[in-house]
């Protein structure tokens, strides 16, 4: 009995090992995904989150998380955004903790409370909660 004509050029796709390793290596992490995963775990932590809350609000396990945030997966664009939205924060403050052109990128203090604020006035539900809290911020900042 005849093999079929393409399964020799299939099983070699499979088996060669040029293709694999070119793959692998142009998909490895990089010192910006290690600096991203970073930041990722610093805003998990500042919001008192653990890797299961947070993978459960990504859609993703605890584990998958915790390989993006060791760097030792990388994340896609997809990912970057929905990070991104469920912290309530800019895409580009996930590359807070990488180093571009050799130097620490500078970062104001300021815009990383307002950041944390904008979090959780947005994860308030409560309209009364959230006139209270205009209350209060308007008093400090007139004060």
């Amino acid at each position: 009995m005849a093999k079929p004509a393409n399964s020799r050029s299939v099983q070699k796709r499979r088996t060669d090992p040029r293709r694999s390793a070119r793959r692998g290596s142009s998909r490895a992490p990089t010192e910006i995904d290690k600096g991203v995963g970073e930041t990722i775990r610093k805003l998990r932590t500042e919001r008192n989150l653990t890797l299961a809350e947070l993978g459960s609000a990504l859609g993703i396990s605890h584990q998958q998380l915790q390989k993006y945030e060791t760097g030792a997966n990388r994340l896609s664009a997809g990912m970057l955004h929905a990070v991104a939205t469920v912290f309530n924060v800019p895409i580009d403050a996930l590359y807070d903790g990488v180093r571009q052109s050799g130097s620490e990128r500078t970062k104001n203090p300021a815009d990383e409370l307002r950041r944390e604020c904008a979090y959780f006035i947005d994860r308030t539900k409560s309209k009364t909660t959230l006139h209270q809290m205009a209350k209060v911020l308007k008093a400090i900042a007139s004060a």
